[in-house]
């Protein structure tokens, strides 16, 4: 598998994924600039990475503009052939901007920039792929969350559907893995950490899996998620 990292102006995360992507997992990256095109060196076996930051600004609304790049087109094409996508933070943004996913991602509910730890807990078919629950009861994983429009919104009739469909992929937790009101850090309906679409190749969560990979770092957490994700190909169909 290779691995294509998105670059927008105002992407910040872009070289933190790609570090763990390639130092952390032992994985092929290639950075995809925004104004190209090309992806004729990816097949569906491969994944592209839309990552975190600012991308434009977020002029307009956050990942409204970034929909609309040369690159973007691509990868919307890419990913309705079949072809992995993981957006993370702004990536997220970008893809229900998009519509590779439902919904869309509001202000936080205490109107603030978070930035801090928070726990997951896995959900849907991601639960075939990430231990979720051992002897001791459910399992939580510890990952950074940094954002400021961060709330997953959708109708009651599109959170039904995700949650019929098996699509959303992680919920936030306390460190116990319960999921509680307290746990949500930014008001997102229903404790949604994460989604995919209903093909399942197309990933979306606003916590940052590669800032938890490192050993040097004292968290891995991160570095099994990304690895699961990777694994759900086996389940897509």
């Amino acid at each position: 598998m290779k691995f294509g990292v998105v670059v927008f102006p105002g992407s910040n995360c872009d070289r933190d994924m790609q570090d763990a992507l390639a130092n952390d997992l032992g994985q092929e990256v290639t950075m995809l600039w925004h104004k190209d095109r090309d992806l004729s060196a990816f097949t569906t076996e491969d994944c592209i990475v839309l990552p975190g930051g600012f991308s434009y600004g977020d002029y307009l609304r956050c990942g409204a503009i970034a929909r609309f790049s040369p690159m973007m087109q691509s990868v919307i094409d890419f990913a309705n052939a079949g072809g992995k996508v993981l957006g993370v933070c702004n990536g997220f943004q970008i893809l229900c901007e998009s519509h590779l996913l439902p919904g869309a991602l509001l202000r936080n509910n205490n109107q603030q920039f978070i930035c801090r730890n928070v726990y997951l807990r896995p959900d849907g078919f991601v639960r075939d792929l990430l231990p979720s629950e051992d002897a001791n009861g459910p399992i939580a994983y510890k990952i950074p969350i940094a954002h400021g429009e961060g709330r997953f919104h959708a109708d009651e009739q599109t959170l039904n559907q995700l949650e019929a469909n098996d699509q959303v992929i992680f919920r936030y937790c306390d460190d116990a893995g319960q999921i509680t009101a307290a746990a949500n850090p930014n008001g997102a309906a229903r404790n949604i950490a994460g989604i995919s679409n209903e093909a399942r190749n197309v990933f979306g969560m606003m916590p940052h899996p590669e800032r938890a990979c490192s050993s040097l770092l004292g968290n891995t957490d991160g570095r099994a998620i990304i690895e699961s994700l990777l694994m759900a190909k086996q389940l897509v169909g």
